[in-house]
């Protein structure tokens, strides 16, 4: 499961520190893997570089080589040490007839990880936030994903980083 070709994130490591999360907590849904396995896991044989290898190779083959080790391990441990307060709001948000576990599983993960990352205080801006998950969105899709992506996003910032928007 990499990004599309046309968005890689390569000379971007934060972007790919964010891409390997959302890909590290759709394996871990998906095989239901404890936090620390996957990210042992994505460490050893997702993060580094294949030798030799061209890096669009390497993202071909589920790799993302530029990413943060750090970055990429707090996100995914935040993430699900906060699901339920993350999913609570993302309920919220979500029209009532799209439940979350309707979503497609990679766009959950995204949605999950881009509201860990709106939840710590002590990240970036909430828009710079929002604009690395809707680029890592189109990356992974083609469709209505990213819109969607970026406006659960925005509500969701809006909540979580109230004190960074002009009120409505």
């Amino acid at each position: 499961m990499a990004a599309d070709t046309h968005k890689r994130p390569g000379g971007r490591p934060r972007t790919a520190s964010r891409v390997a999360a959302v890909q590290a907590l759709f394996q871990g849904e998906q095989a239901e893997e404890s936090v620390e396995v996957v990210i042992d896991q994505f460490v050893r044989h997702r993060l580094p570089a294949t030798p030799g290898a061209d890096p669009a190779e390497d993202y071909e083959a589920g790799r993302v080589p530029a990413a943060e080790a750090r970055l990429f391990a707090r996100i995914v441990r935040e993430a699900v040490r906060t699901q339920e307060t993350i999913d609570t709001h993302l309920m919220e948000i979500l029209p009532v007839d799209w439940p979350l576990n309707r979503l497609d599983p990679v766009l959950r993960a995204l949605l999950r990880a881009g509201g860990t990352e709106l939840a710590m205080t002590d990240g970036p801006p909430a828009k710079v936030v929002i604009n690395e998950y809707l680029d890592v969105a189109h990356g992974f899709f083609s469709g209505e994903e990213p819109r969607l992506a970026n406006g659960v996003l925005n509500r969701l910032a809006r909540i979580l980083r109230a004190g960074e928007f002009e009120p409505e």
